[in-house]
């Protein structure tokens, strides 16, 4: 298959790069010690929303002019983040020749989060096995926002598992996904958007006007990723078709549903439902309502189901490799 010369072309479907960082993270993750040394380049992106947000999101500000400083924040950060990456990859084209695939495998490599999401909920499966629930609860409240000290062992299972699957999302499937179509400008470009997102995409007043365009363009950004991981969840888990196409809508997020109702009818157990931040209990609908509650045994069969959609993965950007 012949290779195109164009070397700022977006469309990157045939690169090999997606498997090899793939198979990178998978193998070592984004180890602590390196994590120390040079932090993480999602840093970089929330020093610059920072930044704008202490200048543009000042309380006094009208909302409509909020709004739109929102907007030219993600705009900013997204044309520096684009034109960035492709001043990298015409580097690694010019430079590594035709070894450049690698090197865009390596600087890829830290936006997909397979190994470390698999390294933050084993603990809790395994205080959970170990019966510590209050090891269990902190280490699940590493991994959510919900409040964690009171919870049992069902809530801090259903709490890993929900966490599983919507990461298993927007830190391995969507980041995939945008690398395969866009090469470096892609899946850097969608990690920008989500943790723009995740820092001001809240409804809470300070953050509605502000972060109205990142919440608004995450969710475009995650709309077919979120259905891949739903399907591959079920694959994986050999069934929950039916769970994740009745309630996939139940979830506040647009998204998020998709996952977290495809692994709670593969596992046929509930999940949702009423949870407590910062002391409010919200009463959320139930995912998988017609099955038992969560336990330990649940959140370890999870984790099998979430390497066997990598594993799934692992496939198709492979073939993709092959292909090229």
């Amino acid at each position: 298959m012949p290779r195109s010369t164009g070397s700022t072309a977006l469309w990157r479907v045939a690169d090999p790069n997606a498997f090899a960082a793939l198979a990178i993270d998978a193998l070592v993750g984004w180890p602590a010690w390196l994590y120390a040394r040079v932090g993480h380049p999602v840093g970089g992106f929330a020093r610059l929303i920072a930044a704008c947000e202490v200048r543009w999101n000042r309380p006094a500000i009208p909302e409509a002019r909020r709004r739109l400083s929102g907007v030219a924040t993600l705009a900013l950060l997204l044309a520096v983040t684009i034109g960035g990456a492709l001043a990298v990859e015409q580097a690694a084209r010019t430079i590594a020749g035709d070894w450049w695939w690698l090197v865009a495998a390596l600087l890829a490599w830290p936006a997909l989060a397979a190994r470390s999401l698999y390294d933050h909920v084993r603990p809790v499966a395994d205080a959970l096995a170990a019966r510590d629930l209050s090891a269990a609860r902190r280490a699940v409240a590493m991994i959510v926002g919900r409040d964690t000290a009171a919870l049992d062992e069902a809530g801090v299972a259903r709490a890993g598992i929900e966490s599983l699957a919507e990461s298993f999302c927007d830190g391995v499937v969507a980041p995939l996904f945008w690398l395969l179509l866009f090469g470096l400008p892609g899946v850097w470009a969608y990690k920008a958007i989500n943790t723009a997102d995740s820092l001001i995409g809240h409804r809470e007043p300070r953050w509605r006007a502000f972060g109205w365009a990142a919440a608004r363009v995450d969710d475009v950004a995650n709309a077919i990723p979120a259905r891949l991981a739903g399907i591959l969840l079920c694959l994986a888990g050999g069934g929950g078709w039916r769970v994740m196409w009745r309630d996939c809508r139940r979830h506040a997020s647009p998204n998020a549903g998709w996952p977290e109702a495809a692994i709670a009818g593969a596992l046929g157990i509930a999940l949702a439902g009423p949870v407590a931040y910062d002391g409010v209990v919200h009463d959320k609908p139930w995912i998988g309502a017609s099955g038992r509650a969560a336990g330990a045994g649940d959140l370890r069969r999870a984790l099998a189901i979430y390497c066997r959609a990598c594993a799934l993965l692992g496939l198709i950007a492979g073939g993709v490799a092959l292909l090229w």
